[in-house]
């Protein structure tokens, strides 16, 4: 079965990230100095910062009392201090889930934190402020260390695919199908988090620790609202509806952007990295697939991924080159002829062995398996 780390074990030992790590460091060491304490609510900890050395230690958007805050400052800390009126925490310590940003969906989809976020960035992003800008970037970075700590120790492949995929299809099965046997086969699956495509394999990942026929009757379910469109609110709806129906599903990862903010995450990754910069997101998508990466056919944004992942698989930039797998022959050598291109520009390159495309969507996982060495 997939494995995911467990996520408090791995990341640097000076970063605090929830109330169980502060209250276990307070205890244990009898002092902070040098931690960075990263969105945690400290309201209720006056008592300890006030008795608790904090030299060189740096708060990020923690709560805190006006005594405690005062006393932490003077005794050598840096306190970044929450920033009031934003739908989003930029100092957050860990990755979204799709119950957090899809709270209050039974209100409708506009008034979700998901949708608030999009809604502010869409806002600040025309008056151009340097402030907001600044906000963004920290949120994109809080996210990266987030997202770096949960696959620490973990083989990730990427799955990459178009949004327009709709439930329904035999192409949408196909993809979940795909998800769920990577998964199985001990991978994390990555996706760029949106609907079509990117949701079926998130959701073969999710199916990947359940009986074999739950996929199925999902599918069945799911079909009911095949899009995105014209209503996200009843699209989300029937994701959360699976997910309530069979609870226990699987983890994988979903890393979509407010970029593209026309299009919702889908709620089967179990944990979402969202971004507001979009070049940030893609990157960091591709150079963490650390074992490989499977397109299924999809249009502008999947021809950029083939290229921006090949562009240091030609290079060896990131190291040695990471298997490439292309699903769809007619696809890739007539309508967006991406493959001639990617053969020629592998030839006579350690990336040579490291490409392949395949005609149908069954033939990725044991493509991937043989160019992984």
């Amino acid at each position: 079965m997939q494995t995911m780390p467990a996520h408090a074990a791995h990341h640097d030992d000076r970063e605090i990230e929830t109330l169980e790590e502060f209250d276990a460091t307070v205890s244990a060491r009898g002092s902070l100095a040098g931690f960075r304490v990263q969105a945690v609510d400290l309201t209720d900890r006056t008592r300890e910062l006030l008795g608790t050395d904090t030299t060189g230690a740096v708060f990020l958007g923690c709560p805190m009392r006006e005594e405690a805050a005062a006393k932490v400052r003077a005794g050598g800390a840096l306190v970044f201090p929450p920033v009031p009126d934003l739908p989003f925490d930029p100092y957050r310590g860990l990755v979204y889930s799709p119950d957090e940003l899809f709270a209050s969906l039974a209100d409708g989809y506009e008034n979700t934190p998901d949708a608030h976020a999009y809604a502010w960035f869409q806002r600040t992003k025309a008056d151009r402020d340097v402030y907001a800008g600044m906000l963004r970037a920290i949120h994109d970075d809080s996210v990266s260390d987030a997202l770096d700590e949960l696959l620490t120790g973990a083989r990730v492949v990427g799955v990459m695919g178009g949004h327009a995929m709709r439930r329904g299809t035999q192409a949408y099965e196909g993809a979940a199908r795909l998800g769920r046997e990577l998964a199985r086969a001990g991978l994390t699956v990555a996706t760029g988090g949106g609907p079509g495509a990117m949701e079926a394999a998130n959701l073969g990942a999710y199916a990947a620790p359940l009986d074999d026929d739950i996929l199925t009757d999902a599918l069945r379910l799911l079909a009911k609202a095949p899009g995105f469109t014209p209503s996200i609110t009843d699209w989300a709806s029937a994701a959360f509806e699976v997910r309530a129906r069979w609870p226990r599903g699987g983890r994988s990862v979903g890393i979509p952007t407010w970029f593209y903010g026309h299009e919702p995450p889908n709620p089967f990754a179990s944990h979402i990295a969202k971004y507001f910069a979009n070049a940030t997101r893609e990157d960091g998508l591709l150079a963490r697939s650390n074992a490989g990466v499977v397109f299924l056919p999809g249009a502008a944004g999947t021809v950029q991924e083939v290229f921006d992942n090949a562009t240091p698989n030609y290079y060896e930039s990131r190291g040695e080159p990471t298997p490439m797998v292309l699903v769809d022959r007619a696809h890739w050598t007539e309508r967006l002829p991406a493959w001639p291109l990617l053969k020629s520009l592998a030839r006579e390159r350690s990336m040579e062995a490291r490409i392949a495309l395949v005609d149908r969507i069954e033939e990725a996982p044991e493509a991937l398996k043989r160019l992984g060495g």
